[in-house]
This record gives structure tokens, C-alpha cells and sequence, in this order.
């Protein structure tokens, strides 16, 4: 059962500031800023800037396929199910942890003001996002959306009116350690911004995602990344710097010394908004990691079971919910560092994953969104992400490892014997075998991985396949290499044509070229359309031709490399027309010949025209 697409460009917006906003500016902030003094407020700037290059790559997957598991789903297309099984498990641990985290940090804020158990009131909590979930993303997303509004409005007044308190003589000494450590925070505070990939893991539930992903995920960056840094330099500019390095609080602190006790009392309703925001966000984005891997059999098929009254995974949401609640009960400072390790490793799989992508060629990978900058951002921020990674420190290096080794071996043991997905890596692989001679007869690939991206994109846009579809479904298609002239071209047509139209070779040789002979049927110097009336009655068929080294028609000097020959009989002159109107309006796109001669099978030529751009 499929799941339902209610999600609107305020809900993508929604579920990725709430999922940032948390720990990373209500508890971060006087830890980071011991690290480097005044200028914190630029480390949160810098580690926007490079959440920005994963989060472009990203975009690019997430519209190219927006289904439910996220960076699991695309990695898993792009370099395989081995990979894909380990990225997607964790993901999926990394977002579960981080929601717990945050679960417990509401509960300490809440501490403050009424006292209560923290553990029992995470789980409790905890409990009711399940519920929530459960009964539908919908209303888990409409709960979402009044946190993060509520909660960006508390900030916009703390940093209003505490501008006026500001004292520059706070600012100086800028930077304790200089540049070196206005990097080095940029790192440690990078985890603030790891709310962004909980928009790829529910693309499949979001309402026209070509652009509800990348306009709510910029929007959701730029707004969230100004009020990290502004509310960061107002509470810098408020707060001693001994006060500020030893607070677990900072920003309830500046509430105090602006607004007091009422303002401390909103600020850290903030906070807890903002982790119960946190929780709910990764809930609902981390159990469709599991969701996804039932879907392609690399786990149990129970945790595709998707409600019949709610559509919703229930089984997903009630495991992600029951380990959430296991973990609150664990010491978590050391893996929430091994979450913030994977979630920068799942930047790099990204950023690898455009790069396979676009080097396979596949005629039906097609974003909506292409990343800019390409191929010199994904591999700037592949380097950069490395070198944050080495310095979140040996234990989470060696915890990440370990859970890598756990998602292999789930794979190794439950996936491979069922999963034999093709993936994009096969096709690069494939590339590199066409280009060399005594391989280039060797196939390791097939259509499925473009078949099932296909798909992907008609669903995205809402397709529904016409006449003209099924037409070139149904198409005899020819790649030749030639040169050749028309008359040496028609004998091949007449050929391969035979039995499918039911007329003999030559009788159909014959019709071609009086056809030639009445008008010419090249269109431009890349694309003919011959076209001829055969007898009887309902029926239209078409042939479909490359010919790499061009076909001369007589009368014409082009050097034709498209050719598309339609059969049809006088009662389908109406139909005929259409057809021929639809090959017009692909054909002449402008990447349309770039695309054709680039084709590497069959396969690729009739998805060329199944994906190209038309009226409908």
C-alpha cells in the first residue's frame, strides 16, 4: 500500500527547522563558545555554509527520487544495496538517538519549572509521538508546524529585544584561537543542522516534492541558519563570558538577564518546544528508514505493513519508538557524537551518490533540482566533511565503525540472498566496459534500474500514461550504426517492420519511398518522421531509429541521426497527427539530441520518449 502525499511546502519547512532547532542553540551555544569566544556567532554561520553543500546534493536526489527511506533509498540506487542497507540503518539509529536526546533534554527543561521524573517524562512523551504518528503524518505534521512557529516567534523577540542590550565590549577579545578555532567550533556545532536529511526520508508523502523539497529545504536552511547566529550574538552580547562558557542554558540565561523571570520562563518553554519539535520530527522521519528497507527485502517484510485506515507504517513507527525509549536510559554523550559522525557520513554518500549518478548517464535519473557547482561541490564538501569527521574523535570514530560492520552484516546475512537490485554504480561500471574493445561486449546491467526510476518520475509528476506511451511501449526500436542512405535505410525499416504492421518487406519498402519521393519528410538536420497509410483498419504503430553516423534522404542535406517512421491506417489520421506532434515537441527540446546520441541501450531510447517533455 502506498502512502499518502499530504505534506505542503509549510510542512517540508516545519519538518526540517523543527528537527534542527534543539539542543544544537539551546544547550550548544556556551559550549561552543568556550571553545572559541565571541565568535561563535561565525562558526554557526560556517557550519550553515557546509551543511549547504550536502544539503544541495541531497536536494538533487531527494526530487530525482522522492520516496520514503531518504538517503537509503537513493544511496541504495546509486551505489548498491550493501552500501545502501549500512547508510540506511544508520540513519536510522542516528535520528532515533537524536530524538531521544532531545526528548531528554526537554524533560531537564522542564525540570526547571515543574519537577518531574526526566526519564519517565521522555518516555511518556515519547508514547504520545508513537500515537501521534500513528494515526497519520498529517496530523503529526500539522502538530509540527504550530511548535515551529510558535517557537521561531519566541527567538524573533529574545533577539529583538535584546539588541538593545548588546555591549560590544563583549565581543572583544573575537576569537580566543583564532581561525584555526572558528573552524574547529564550526565542526562541533555542525549537528545543529542535521534536521535537514528528515525531509528526504518522508519525500514520498510530500505534495508536488519537484518544488515543495528544495524551495522548503533552502527556505527552512537561510531562516534557520540567520536565527541560529543572531540569537547566538545577542546572548554573547548579554552574557559575561565566564557565566556564558559554564551554561548548559545560555539562551534561558539571556531570557533572564533581558526579560526577567517571565522572559526565562518563555525562553525555556522555547527549548522545550523546540526538543519536543526535535523528537517528533525524527520519529516520523527515521521510522520510514525501516519502512523503506522491508520495501526492498534488505529487512523483515513487517515493517512494510502500512495501516489500511491511517496509511501509515505502523510497525516502522512502534519499533523507532520502542528503541527511542530503550536508549533514554543509556548514557548518551559519547553516541551522540557517533550521531553526529554519520549524519556528516551520510553527506559524503550523498555527495558520491550525484557523482555516480550523473557519470552513469541514466537517461531516467532526471532532478528537478540539479545541484550547481557540479562536480567541484560534491567533492569540496566530501573533503571537508572528512576532515570534520576525524575531529569529532577516536570513540565515535570507532562506534560509527562498529555500526557500519552491524549494517553490513545484516546485509551480508538477510539481505544479499534477496535483494538483486541493480544500481547506478553497475552502469558506470558498464560505461567504462562499453569504452574499452575486448569488453565492450560484456552486459552486467539491465533495465531495471531505469524501468523503476521511470516510474519514480511518473509518480512524481503525476503521469498518466496516454496513446503515445503505449505507442512507444510498444515501438520496434533499431540503433544503427550506418552511414547509410535512405534507400539503404527503408530496406532495414521494411524489415524490421514486417510482422508487426503485416504487410511484406518489399510492399512496405515501396510505400516509404513514394512517400520520400511526394515531400520530404526531414524535419532538421537531426530528426525525419516518414510516415505511410497502410491498409485495414485501428491501427498505428511506430518505428523508432538512432543511427549513429547519420542516414542521407534524397532532396536533403542533413545528416538525419533520429528517425521516427509511423504506420497508420486512414481511420487513425486523427491519432496520427497527435503523434506526430508529440515527437515534435520531444524532439526538439534542447537537450534532446545530446541525450539521443548519448543513449547506451534500446531501452534508453524508448525512455528517452517516455520521459520527454510534452503536452499531455
Amino acid at each position: 500500500m502506498d502512502l499518502k502525499r499530504e505534506l505542503r511546502l509549510l510542512d517540508v519547512f516545519c519538518i526540517a527547522s523543527g528537527a534542527m532547532i534543539s539542543s544544537g542553540i539551546f544547550i550548544l551555544p556556551g559550549l561552543a563558545f568556550a571553545r572559541t569566544g565571541p565568535s561563535v556567532f561565525v562558526s554557526y554561520l560556517l557550519a550553515g555554509l557546509f551543511a549547504l553543500t550536502g544539503m544541495i546534493s541531497t536536494i538533487e536526489l531527494t526530487t530525482a527520487m522522492p520516496k520514503a527511506g531518504g538517503n537509503y533509498f537513493f544511496t541504495t540506487r546509486s551505489l548498491g544495496p550493501a552500501v545502501g542497507t549500512i547508510a540506511g540503518l544508520l540513519s536510522w539509529f542516528s535520528l532515533g538517538l537524536k530524538s531521544a536526546f532531545a526528548l531528554v533534554g526537554m524533560s531537564a527543561f522542564t525540570a526547571l519549572i515543574i519537577p518531574l521524573d526526566i526519564n519517565l517524562t521522555a518516555a511518556l512523551l515519547c508514547v504520545l509521538f508513537v500515537v501521534l504518528n500513528l494515526i497519520g503524518v498529517k496530523e503529526a505534521s500539522r502538530f509540527q508546524v504550530v511548535l515551529v512557529l510558535v517557537m521561531l516567534g519566541l527567538m524573533v523577540v529574545y533577539t529583538t529585544v535584546g539588541f538593545a542590550s548588546v555591549s560590544v565590549l563583549r565581543l572583544d577579545p573575537f576569537a580566543f584561537r583564532g581561525v584555526e578555532g572558528v573552524l574547529s567550533t564550526a565542526g562541533f556545532v555542525f549537528v545543529s543542522y542535521g534536521g535537514l536529511l528528515h525531509v528526504a526520508s518522508v519525500a514520498e508523502e510530500i505534495r508536488d516534492p519537484k518544488k515543495n523539497i528544495p524551495v522548503g529545504m533552502i527556505i527552512s536552511l537561510v531562516i534557520v541558519g540567520i536565527a541560529y547566529s543572531l540569537v547566538v550574538l545577542v546572548t554573547v552580547g548579554i552574557l559575561d563570558a565566564e557565566t556564558l562558557s559554564q551554561s548548559l542554558t545560555p539562551i534561558s540565561d539571556g531570557a533572564q538577564v533581558i526579560l526577567g523571570t517571565p522572559g526565562m520562563i518563555a525562553l525555556s518553554i522555547a527549548a522545550i518546544l523546540a526538543f519536543v519539535s526535535t523528537a517528533n520530527a525524527g520519529l516520523l522521519s527515521s521510522s520510514r528508514y525501516l519502512f523503506s528497507l522491508g520495501r526492498d527485502q534488505l529487512l523483515p517484510e513487517f515493517f512494510t505493513a502500512v495501516n489500511r485506515r491511517f496509511h501509515t507504517p505502523h510497525w516502522a513507527v512502534v519499533v523507532t519508538g520502542a528503541f527511542m525509549i530503550a536508549v533514554l536510559f543509556l548514557p548518551l554523550e559519547v553516541l551522540v557524537q557517533a550521531a553526529s559522525t554519520v549524519l556528516m557520513l551520510t553527506y559524503i554518500l550523498s555527495s558520491l551518490s550525484v557523482i555516480v549518478l550523473r557519470e552513469s548517464r541514466i537517461v531516467t535519473y532526471k532532478p528537478s533540482f540539479r545541484s550547481p557547482l557540479y562536480p567541484w561541490l560534491q567533492i569540496i564538501g566530501g573533503i571537508a566533511f572528512t576532515v570534520l569527521i576525524f575531529e569529532m574523535g577516536i570513540v565515535s570514530l570507532l562506534i560509527t565503525l562498529l555500526l557500519i560492520v552491524i549494517g553490513f552484516l545484516v546485509y551480508l546475512f538477510y539481505g544479499k540472498r534477496k535483494s538483486n537490485a541493480e544500481f547506478a554504480l553497475m552502469h558506470l561500471v558498464q560505461r567504462v566496459f562499453n569504452e574499452m574493445p575486448f569488453l565492450e561486449n560484456r552486459k552486467i546491467t539491465t533495465n531495471q534500474l531505469e524501468s523503476e526510476l521511470r516510474h519514480i518520475i511518473h509518480d512524481r509528476d503525476q503521469v498518466i500514461e496516454d496513446e503515445f506511451d503505449r505507442l512507444v511501449h510498444s515501438a520496434t526500436v533499431l540503433d544503427l550504426q550506418g552511414p547509410l542512405s535512405d534507400a539503404e535505410f527503408f530496406v532495414q525499416v521494411a524489415e524490421a517492420s514486417a510482422e508487426l504492421i503485416g504487410l511484406p518487406a518489399e510492399r512496405i519498402e515501396q510505400l516509404l519511398r513514394q512517400r520520400e519521393q511526394l515531400s520530404s519528410t526531414v524535419l532538421s538536420d537531426f530528426l525525419a518522421v516518414p510516415h505511410i497509410v497502410i491498409p485495414g483498419e485501428q491501427k498505428l504503430s511506430i518505428l523508432v531509429a538512432r543511427i549513429k553516423h547519420g542516414v542521407s534522404f534524397a532532396g536533403s542535406n542533413a545528416n538525419v541521426r533520429a528517425v521516427f517512421v509511423i504506420f497508420g491506417t486512414r481511420d487513425h489520421r486523427n491519432l496520427h497527427l497527435k503523434t506526430l506532434a508529440s515527437i515534435a515537441q520531444i524532439a526538439y527540446h534542447p537537450s534532446f539530441e545530446e541525450l539521443w546520441m548519448g543513449a547506451a541501450s534500446n531501452d534508453d531510447l524508448r525512455n528517452i520518449l517516455l520521459l520527454g517533455e510534452r503536452k499531455r
